[in-house]
């Protein structure tokens, strides 16, 4: 059974960061397969089926672990998980995606893959790689040269985008860091729109916001883009909660500690910024 043809009728695409980083000549070891007409978990039982039927009885039986929906943790699908050649992949169908305004959980049916590319944060992370053809897919238009040149744009408006899971937003600034990227303008203008910043704050927990933030700080990344973002979006005080401290407001050591971060180890950089609010640093600038 290949990933196209076979009775199934079914093919598969890789998607999103393993796409994007093999392009940009990064090591990725997450394998997302999207796929036309099933669940990753249907799939992934199809898989195991033939892999019995074709293996020595002497070898190991074939599993996969099944990852249920988690949308507090943005796993919005049930999913499977197996190793294949060596490789842990991820098995998923192809998905579309309607929200309420009160919510950043979406309903989710079977997809296309122009809706599931453009229901994606950014057009870099949307690209496709064809396993039978053995090419790049792009349905979004512009993600092969927005990774060329190094920009983090929605494919769509970037105010539905983000109206719809603002989390998408941090999650651009992270990326930021992470690629050395810029968000593009109507990104950033979506950033500093007020049903955005409101989505933040009601749709959004604060264990998520916390878990992006700690995202800035993972080996290769730089915090500093990151927080630079921050501050110019005005949002510094929105991932610190510092209300009734007596600090609000006292945001200009984010800029500070972009002179230098250079000459501090991984854990005092993470360190710096996490409590930068208590240094008293730049004493009490207002935020942009």
């Amino acid at each position: 059974m290949g990933a196209r043809g076979g009775h199934f009728g079914l093919w598969g695409k890789v998607a999103g960061g393993w796409v994007r980083d093999k392009l940009l000549n990064k090591q990725s070891q997450d394998i997302d397969i999207a796929l036309d007409k099933c669940t990753g978990v249907q799939f992934a039982e199809w898989l195991v089926q033939y892999q019995r039927l074709t293996s020595p009885p002497s070898s190991a039986p074939p599993k996969y672990h099944k990852i249920l929906a988690n949308p507090s943790q943005s796993k919005h699908l049930e999913t499977a998980t197996m190793t294949l050649l060596n490789y842990e992949v991820d098995l998923v169908n192809l998905r579309s995606e309607t929200y309420a305004s009160s919510s950043r959980i979406p309903t989710c049916s079977i997809g296309s893959p122009p809706a599931d590319a453009s229901r994606r944060d950014f057009t870099c992370n949307a690209l496709f790689y064809n396993l039978h053809e053995r090419s790049v897919e792009d349905f979004t238009g512009t993600g092969v040269e927005d990774l060329r040149g190094g920009v983090l744009r929605t494919p769509v408006d970037a105010k539905v985008t983000f109206k719809d899971d603002p989390l998408r937003l941090l999650r651009g600034v992270r990326f930021a860091g992470r690629l050395g990227f810029t968000l593009d303008e109507g990104a950033m203008e979506a950033g500093r729109d007020p049903e955005v910043r409101r989505g933040l704050t009601e749709k959004v927990s604060r264990e998520r916001i916390g878990k992006e933030v700690q995202g800035f700080f993972k080996e290769g990344g730089r915090p500093a883009v990151s927080y630079r973002i921050l501050y110019e979006l005005g949002l510094v005080g929105l991932i610190y909660d510092v209300r009734g401290w007596g600090i609000e407001g006292s945001w200009d050591w984010v800029r500070h500690l972009e002179g230098f971060e250079g000459g501090l180890s991984g854990e005092e950089v993470r360190l710096a910024y996490l409590f930068g609010p208590l240094a008293g640093a730049g004493g009490g600038g207002e935020e942009e």
